[in-house]
């Protein structure tokens, strides 16, 4: 079945603020699991590679009351990544921008990111990201120079959820940066949300819209295998 390379940040520590942030743990979870009940794999990749910072605060009480993610974290499942330097695209059929404030530190920047997220664009693969996660790809540019996102239907964590008290520490609003290039919706009113913006663009709101996110990327994976052993068959 389908390849799918799910990117995680590295991490980033404000020590004069005692700020600590990273990769959301149920937005890695959640997708990885409906993703392998349809038999897709899933690859794990960090902009250094090694073990990258999980945000604590997706492994508490309040994040995560009944452990879940917390025993997933502590199995050694998330422990080792690929640089992605090291990562060949065209291995993957989709890839996977795993949410978390670590996002907009790391990723979003990162021109070597941003070079396997445009080579699996234009192979026809698939490219997803979940809350934060969007952050890389407002800043990703095709080769003719157009915003990969550009005028498309997108959502991602929406300004009204921010905690108040690291507002000032992110580097950029992820809402009000997607509403300049793109069509942002939040759709208040559904408790999970996520938005094809074309057939390869795919984004989810928050962690409560992980699994339905991870769902879809899932069954739209296995609707293009089905198709492609179809032809082959023909």
């Amino acid at each position: 079945m389908a390849k799918v390379l799910a990117v995680l940040s590295n991490g980033y520590t404000d020590e004069e603020h005692n700020y600590v942030t990273g990769w959301w743990a149920e937005e890695l979870f959640a997708p990885a699991l409906e993703l392998e009940k349809e038999g897709h794999t899933v690859g794990l990749a960090s902009i250094d590679g090694g073990k990258p910072v999980v945000d604590p605060l997706s492994l508490s009480k309040d994040y995560d009351p009944d452990g879940i993610y917390k025993k997933q974290y502590e199995s050694g499942m998330a422990d080792k990544t690929t640089p992605i330097v090291d990562v060949k695209a065209s291995d993957y059929d989709a890839i996977m921008i795993v949410g978390g404030h670590g996002a907009m530190f790391d990723l979003a920047h990162n021109e070597d990111l941003h070079a396997v997220i445009n080579i699996m664009y234009e192979l026809g693969g698939i490219v997803s990201a979940v809350c934060h996660g969007p952050a890389p790809l407002i800043y990703t540019k095709t080769r003719e120079g157009r915003g990969i996102l550009e005028g498309l239907k997108v959502t991602g964590y929406p300004n009204a959820n921010e905690p108040e008290e690291v507002v000032d520490l992110l580097p950029f609003s992820l809402e009000d940066e997607l509403s300049r290039i793109a069509d942002y919706h939040e759709e208040k009113e559904q408790d999970a949300y996520v938005v094809w913006g074309s057939k390869q663009i795919l984004t989810g709101r928050d962690p409560q819209s992980s699994q339905l996110f991870g769902r879809e990327l899932a069954q739209k994976l296995t609707q293009r295998e089905l198709k492609t052993e179809e032809k082959l068959v023909d």
